[in-house]
């Protein structure tokens, strides 16, 4: 960045918009959002995909609506260098608590025999994905959980999760932002 005289003799940095700086699309970033969004605070990560779209970073990056399907997430990792994943949990902290965990901490394979599609979570993803996308598997994967207070149906985010919801968020364009 080149300095940029003011009047008064002070010396800034010239500030580029984040428009910008976000003038490339970049698949090798992705981020997925999990979560059921008729469960109230569980479509924390499906609603933050749906914001970043709505600011503009569908155009920049891979934003990924995984929903409830695992199976799915696996594939739409395949060649990032790094992907973030965001979700909701329940560990008994207090609601609106973000964690954010390495991926591999998290990938967990279903007990064998006990496979089905349906039950098949984006934990399990990560951990069978290693697997069958070898070197296509990302070199980074980032999850951000965030304690859910009320999973209750038809209920909308709570104001806790809300507010993690925009820390994450910021945490996640930080992200971005680093790469480009």
């Amino acid at each position: 960045m080149s300095p940029t005289s003011i009047p008064n003799n002070e010396t800034l940095l010239e500030v580029v918009p984040a428009d910008v700086r976000l003038n490339e699309i970049r698949d090798d970033i992705v981020v997925i959002g999990c979560g059921n969004l008729l469960r109230g605070d569980d479509g924390v990560g499906p609603i933050m995909i749906r914001e970043l779209f709505e600011e503009g970073f569908g155009d920049k990056i891979a934003l990924v609506d995984g929903g409830t399907a695992g199976m799915d997430v696996g594939f739409k990792m395949r060649g990032a260098s790094i992907v973030v994943i965001v979700d909701a949990c329940i560990s008994g902290n207090l609601p609106g608590t973000v964690y954010k965990v390495p991926g591999d901490v998290l990938e967990n394979l279903p007990p064998p025999g006990q496979f089905q599609s349906h039950s098949f979570r984006w934990d399990h993803s990560l951990a069978f994905s290693r697997w069958l996308l070898g070197d296509e598997y990302p070199t980074e994967v980032l999850v951000y959980l965030i304690e859910a207070q009320s999973l209750e149906l038809g209920a909308m985010l709570s104001q806790k999760v809300d507010e993690a919801k925009a820390v994450v968020k910021t945490r996640i364009k930080e992200i971005i932002y680093d790469r480009l």
